[in-house]
């Protein structure tokens, strides 16, 4: 239970989900647990492992629960995360992005020696020897990946060449393993119409399989093929080079997704569950509400957050500033009163969990747990 949340004595009373101190970040159990059972089973139905991103999250609860439902380990954005995950005794890390500096270079191999099997990416030969001297002064063996870029112009090698010449580097580095290829195209994701997110991920297959059938025939065994995502994980699991996928945000969903066609002919499988609820501050203006959710409750980046409550489907919202959000009405059937909570669906889950220290945990109209959000902030 945190120290921040007053409310605690409102647990389990009805309509105590509406008691919690505005802006507040909501998190819907039933829609939770649903959604992460519906991921579990599907990528046991491809028959394709799941090692699930919890940079969307950043919590070791819904962790925990991931892992419960069948994922083998978990994906991380940063050491940050990685680090809050071993302290939560979790494991099978996969951090997601290169690490470089000196510093932190010598936190990872700290992590690794705590939670023995951590692994990492790598995009560069410089990196590779760096970590390479680290590991073998620090008495540990580290698995690298090396990291394709598929389009998106973030991180990973380029061409098929540069792979081979790079994973033949971690091989023959005393205190690395050679673990495989990391191939993430956040790009993909977020493709509105499905047959064009189709095409594009089968391009990036191409490439994909391309670089781990030219290690193969050079004599350097690719275990793990790991990539993918919530916008593209039945693609890549019903066809591709993936052996797991990295979804990240199937929990939670945001307006991001909502944005997005699951398929022609079906709706996503999973759910909204994660809502700001907010509270009517002003309605002076004619035709519009004013609440307490700006920029430092909704990220910015992604669609507008999209209103829940009845009465005010035709209502959108707009930011006012940092404290302050604008409610235009547009000829909704009602206008909301001064109080009254407001929820919306989150433009973009990641970088809205990260503003909030707790997730307040509801089921129906009931709040029934806290939740620290642990992997937030810098360490």
């Amino acid at each position: 239970m945190s120290p921040l949340t007053p409310i605690a004595h409102a647990l389990g009373a009805p309509q105590s989900r509406y008691s919690v101190s505005t802006p507040a970040l909501i998190l819907d159990l039933d829609v939770l647990e649903r959604n992460i059972a519906t991921m579990g089973q599907a990528m046991a139905k491809f028959g394709r492992a799941l090692r699930p991103h919890i940079k969307s999250h950043k919590c070791s609860r819904i962790a925990r629960m991931q892992v419960a439902a069948g994922a083998i380990g978990l994906c991380c954005a940063t050491l940050d995360e990685a680090e809050l995950m071993a302290a939560a005794d979790l494991r099978g890390l996969l951090i997601t992005s290169p690490i470089t500096t000196r510093e932190k270079i010598s936190r990872l191999m700290t992590l690794v020696a705590q939670a023995p099997g951590t692994m990492i990416v790598a995009d560069h030969p410089d990196n590779v020897d760096a970590l390479a001297q680290a590991a073998r002064a620090g008495g540990v063996e580290l698995s690298v990946l090396v990291d394709l870029e598929l389009g998106f112009g973030r991180t990973g090698v380029l061409t098929v060449d540069a792979a081979e010449t790079l994973a033949r580097r971690i091989a023959e580095s005393g205190g690395l393993k050679f673990a495989g290829i990391q191939a993430y195209g956040g790009h993909l994701q977020h493709i509105p119409i499905h047959a064009d997110r189709v095409c594009k991920a089968k391009e990036a297959h191409a490439f994909i399989s391309q670089a781990a059938t030219r290690l193969e025939s050079v004599g350097i065994e690719v275990p793990l093929v790991t990539g993918g995502g919530t916008g593209t994980y039945a693609i890549d699991g019903l066809g591709g080079p993936f052996t797991e996928i990295q979804a990240g945000s199937y929990p939670l969903m945001d307006a991001d997704y909502n944005a997005v066609a699951f398929r022609d002919d079906a709706p996503w499988p999973f759910d909204v569950s994660l809502f700001v609820q907010s509270a009517v501050i002003s309605t002076n203006v004619a035709g519009t509400a004013t609440i307490d959710a700006g920029t430092k409750a909704l990220a910015l980046n992604g669609p507008k957050p999209q209103l829940t409550n009845l009465g005010l489907e035709p209502a959108t919202y707009e930011f006012s500033g940092d404290e302050h959000g604008r409610v235009r009405l547009n000829g909704s059937e009602r206008a909301p009163g001064i109080g009254e909570r407001l929820e919306l669906i989150v433009s973009h889950c990641d970088p809205t969990v990260a503003l909030y220290d707790v997730y307040h945990c509801v089921r129906g109209d009931r709040l029934v747990d806290i939740w620290p959000i642990d992997a937030r902030g810098r360490r």
